[in-house]
Parts: C-alpha cells; sequence; structure tokens
C-alpha cells in the first residue's frame, strides 16, 4: 500500500517501486514513502452566495488516491513526499473547496437544490484536471447536504409546495370532470362491449353446445369402438385362457397317465413278486417234485430191472445147463436117431419147445410188473419183433434145427405177420 522512492546520493535517477521491495544501499540510498491508499474528505463550504445572492452552506464526500502512473506518480512524490496523510488531505481538500465555492457563485439555489448530481459531477469536472496535476485522482464526488440560514428553501419549498396544492386541486377537478366523461364514455363503451359480448357469448355457447354435440357423438362412437374392442379383446383373452386351460388339462392328463402307466408298472411288479413268483416257484418246486418222483420210479425200476437181470442171468445159466444136457440127451437121442427122418425130428424139437418155453417163462411168473424203458412205443414192438426174429436161431444153437426151414413155422417167425394183443 506505500510506494519507495530511491536514490543514491550525487544522482538525479530515481527509482520507484509500487507495493514491492527493491534494494536499498546503507548510508548512500536515500528512502521515501508515500501512501497508495483511497483518502475520505469532506469538503464544506459556508455561506456561499449564489448567482442570486443567496447564501447556502453546502457539504460533500470525496473519495481520491495517489495515481500510480510512472509520470503521474512522479508528480505526486514531488508534491506530497516527505508529508503525512493529514497534510496530502488538507491540501486536496483546500483545492476541492475552492472549487465547489466558485461553482456555487454560477449557480441558482433552485439549480443547486434540484439537481444535486449535476451539480456533484461539474465540480468533479472542473476540480479534476488541478489534482490531477498533483498526481491525485477523484474516484467519486457526491454532495452530502445544502441548507441556508434564511430559510430560503423552506420558502422555496412552501411557495412550490402551494403551486404543487394548486395544481394537484386543479388536476383533480379536471380528472373528476375528465372521469365523469370518460366514466359515461366507459359505461357507454360497457354496454356495447357487454351488448357485443352477450351476442359473442351466445353464439359462443351456441358453438359450444354444437361442439359438445358433436363431442359427444364422437366420445359415445369412441366408447362405442372401445367397448367392442374390450369385448373382442376380452373375448380372444379367454380363448387364450381357454387354450391355456386345455394345455393344462392336456398336460394334466398326460401326467395322470404317465402316473397311471408307472401304477400298472408297479401292479404289475407287484403281482410278478406276490403271485407269479410264488407260482412259478411252486410250479417249480412240483416239477422237481415231479421230477424226484420220476427219478424215484426209474430208479426204483432199474432196481427192480437189475433184480430181474441177475435173476434172469441165473435162471439162463439153469436153462443153458438144461439146455446143454437135454442137447446131449438130443444129440445122443439124434445118434440114436438117426434112422429117423426129418419129420420125426420136428416132432421131436416141436415136443421139446413147450419144456424150454415153460423153464423160460417160469422166472416171469414170479413178476409183477415188468418196466420198458423207453420213450417211443414203436421201439417196444421192435424189441418184440427182435426177440422174435432171434428165437429161431436160439432153437437152432441149442437144437441144431433150423426152425425156418420148417414151412409150418415160417409164418409164425416172419415180422411182418406178427401181431400183438
Amino acid at each position: 500500500g506505500h510506494t519507495c522512492l530511491c536514490g543514491c546520493c550525487g544522482s538525479d535517477q530515481k527509482t520507484y517501486v509500487v507495493g514491492g521491495w527493491a534494494w536499498a544501499w546503507w548510508l548512500i540510498s536515500d528512502i521515501q514513502r508515500i501512501t497508495l491508499e483511497i483518502m475520505t474528505l469532506q469538503p464544506k463550504c459556508e455561506d456561499v452566495e449564489t448567482a442570486e445572492g443567496v447564501a447556502i452552506t453546502v457539504t460533500g464526500v470525496a473519495q481520491v488516491k495517489v495515481m500510480t502512473e510512472n509520470e503521474l506518480l512522479g508528480y505526486a512524490c514531488e508534491q506530497f513526499l516527505g508529508k503525512s496523510v493529514m497534510e496530502i488531505k488538507s491540501v486536496i481538500l483546500q483545492t476541492l473547496e475552492g472549487h465547489l465555492r466558485a461553482i456555487l457563485g454560477t449557480l441558482t439555489v433552485e439549480q443547486i437544490y434540484q439537481d444535486r448530481d449535476k451539480f456533484a459531477t461539474l465540480v468533479r469536472e472542473v476540480a479534476a484536471p488541478d489534482v490531477g496535476r498533483m498526481g491525485i485522482e477523484i474516484l467519486s464526488f457526491t454532495i452530502k447536504d445544502v441548507y441556508d440560514k434564511v430559510e430560503y428553501l423552506s420558502s422555496l419549498g412552501k411557495t412550490q409546495t402551494a403551486a404543487v396544492q394548486r395544481d394537484a386541486d386543479i388536476g383533480v377537478a379536471e380528472a373528476e370532470r375528465d372521469a365523469g366523461i370518460r366514466e359515461a364514455e366507459c359505461k357507454k363503451e360497457m354496454m356495447d362491449v357487454k351488448f357485443l359480448a352477450d351476442t359473442k357469448m351466445a353464439d359462443s355457447k351456441r358453438e359450444l353446445e354444437m361442439q359438445k354435440a358433436s363431442f359427444n357423438q364422437e366420445v359415445n362412437t369412441k366408447k362405442a369402438e372401445a367397448q367392442l374392442a374390450y369385448e373382442l379383446q376380452a373375448a380372444k383373452e379367454q380363448q387364450k385362457i381357454r387354450l391355456e386351460e386345455i394345455e393344462i388339462e392336456v398336460v394334466q392328463r398326460k401326467k395322470q397317465i404317465t402316473i397311471e402307466e408307472k401304477e400298472i408298472d408297479r401292479t404289475d411288479k407287484e403281482l410278478i413278486a406276490t403271485v407269479k413268483r410264488p407260482a412259478e416257484a411252486e410250479a417249480y418246486k412240483m416239477q422237481q417234485l415231479a421230477e424226484g418222483q420220476k427219478m424215484k420210479k426209474v430208479l426204483t425200476a432199474q432196481a427192480e430191472a437189475e433184480k430181474i437181470r441177475c435173476v434172469g442171468e441165473a435162471e439162463a445159466a439153469s436153462i443153458e445147463a438144461v439146455g446143454k444136457a437135454e442137447a446131449e440127451k438130443m444129440r445122443l437121442k439124434a445118434e440114436a436117431y438117426q434112422q429117423y427122418g426129418e419129420a420125426a425130428k420136428t416132432a421131436l424139437v416141436l415136443e421139446a419147445l413147450p419144456k424150454i418155453a415153460g423153464k423160460v417163462a417160469a422166472p416171469l411168473a414170479k413178476t409183477n410188473e415188468i418196466v420198458i424203458l423207453s420213450g417211443d412205443g414203436s421201439r417196444v414192438t421192435g424189441e418184440v419183433n427182435r426177440l422174435l426174429a432171434e428165437l429161431p436161431v436160439s432153437v437152432n444153437a441149442l437144437t441144431g434145427v433150423d426152425l425156418t426151414k420148417i414151412p409150418l413155422l415160417q409164418k409164425m417167425t416172419t415180422p411182418q405177420c406178427q401181431t400183438f394183443i
């Protein structure tokens, strides 16, 4: 907020530093400061005669400061360097008061009182060049108060007030007159406007009713269309809902069928587990029992057959011995009866056959049951035929007589002609 002025001894060179710092030689450089702050002044001119000779007192307020441009700052330093703020204010205040006093002598009281802003602007414009040459700038200047000691301003106010009152009364009377005239005209215009407005209102009402009727028709049409659309949409939605319900029922029926199929499978398995399996087990049991019974009978029959075979072998051995004895006897007889013919030999053989048959059939007389192990009925017949076919061979071996040579017995030993009941 200060400006420093620095200068060396024996030199005219000066350096200005605004709000900063600079080097200074001790005991060699000279340093001085001046304020750059805004200074407030209150110029006052008492009992100054105006252009009409009326003495008035005027007070004002001014805001000034030192300019910071280098050339103007030099002017301010030349004028005020080394002075205090009070001394600077006093010099500027005297200058402003001198110009204010001079300007008051050129104006009337009415001009000063009625247009203070113009008066203050005039003072600032006149004083600015003088204070500017001192490096001072007037920031603002306003008139604070204007008054006098002879009550000129109050009388002027009264006169002005009376004139204003008079003019106001006249104005009121003229205004009342004009107001009556204007009121009548306005009433007439009002009635005209009212009639016109009523007509327009009637037309508007009629148009409104027509529009309302048209709107109602459109609204009713739209309502009917909306209702039909709503019912149609509702029917469509109901149809969709029914289709969904049918699909749900189909799914439920499919699920029910699946459940019933699984129930049937379960029932089948249960029947298999409770009926079929036990029945199969029982059937298997019966089959096994039947097989066991069959095996029992087979084994029993085999044992009996073995028994019969053993007995038969024993009997056969006995018969063979008897046969051999008889054969020897027959041989002896044959030797004895060589002179006999074939008829005699045949008679002898036939005579001996019943005895052989009796001996052979003797063991069979003791047998209660004969079981032939064969699953084919034709094989039984074949076995019998085979025994009959081998009978002549056995007789031939035992007796030496070939039964097949005897015409009477050929028919009996031929397998094609044998019949058994």
